[in-house]
């Protein structure tokens, strides 16, 4: 009898759990705008859980949910150009993990990638987030909270297409065709200098300032990470919402979704914003 009841008893506790974990996690919901398949890629922090998945496959015009759980902190990302080896081997030309697996398995992403970070319920019960081109740009991305609730709330990312307006000296080129740009490298990846890098004597917010370059992402992409120290203007507070991860968002469908939600900087549209970035920043390495 007594292990009858034990074992009731136990089966209860875990149903409720369970019950309770599935609750508690929050949604992230991957969507492929893009005319191209991307290869999503998830990285857990240090002390934070594995997600049920680390990497997967999402073709133009499909989306995937996926249940991140409750405090999580980490980055995500897509891998482009992807494809496999002679050997099997599974590799991409932008945002590669280098797992040689669909699955990142705990690998980040090897620059230039557009990086989505979170650190969900941290200080004051809220969500942390920003999309971050410090590493890079490889695709437009926008992270948008399906409820606005504590915090601000607010949408961020980047609607512009950098790769065809990417200075010469920080575009990553496919091999196949040395003029088509895959993505565009940060200058501390491309030059390694500490002044970019703000590393070294340029390792505080006072001695490191934007570059020419970091403006380049900047005024594409107001919303986003350009540089080290660009705090001010690029991270977002939320909470007890879920999010949706949109590759290669429609500009004009952004655009709306920001305006009603007047929460700061507007996102350039794209034809006007590439065409003002190709005049302005037609620069080399040594102006």
């Amino acid at each position: 009898m007594n292990r009858l009841l034990l074992s009731f008893s136990l089966f209860i506790f875990l149903s409720i759990n369970s019950h309770l974990s599935a609750v508690d996690s929050i949604s992230f919901k991957f969507i492929n705008k893009c005319r191209y398949p991307v290869w999503p890629g998830l990285l857990s922090g240090a002390t934070s859980p594995q997600p049920p998945t680390t990497g997967f496959t999402l073709k133009p015009g499909k989306s995937r949910s996926v249940s991140i759980p409750p405090s999580w902190s980490g980055r995500l990302w897509a891998r482009t150009h992807c494809s496999r080896d002679s050997y099997g081997k599974f590799y991409c030309l932008t945002a590669d993990c280098g797992s040689g697996k669909l699955e990142c398995g705990g690998s980040g992403a090897i620059p230039p990638a557009t990086l989505a970070e979170f650190t969900l319920n941290g200080a004051g019960g809220l969500d942390f987030y920003d999309v971050s081109l410090v590493d890079g740009y490889n695709l437009p991305m926008l992270v948008i909270p399906r409820k606005a609730t504590n915090g601000s709330c607010g949408a961020t990312g980047c609607l512009i297409d950098l790769n065809a307006a990417c200075p010469k000296e920080l575009k990553l080129v496919a091999r196949a065709n040395r003029r088509r740009g895959v993505a565009c490298r940060s200058a501390c990846e491309a030059f390694g200098e500490p002044r970019f890098c703000c590393s070294e004597g340029y390792a505080t917010p006072d001695t490191c300032s934007p570059s020419v370059y970091s403006l380049f992402f900047k005024h594409a992409c107001p919303r986003s990470y350009s540089y080290a120290y660009d705090d001010k203007t690029s991270t977002y507070t939320c909470a007890s919402t879920d999010y949706m991860i949109i590759f290669c968002p429609l500009p004009h469908t952004s655009q709306k979704l920001l305006e009603s939600r007047k929460d700061g900087a507007q996102l350039p549209l794209v034809n006007k914003t590439m065409m003002y970035l190709s005049k302005k920043y037609a620069i080399s390495r040594g102006r």
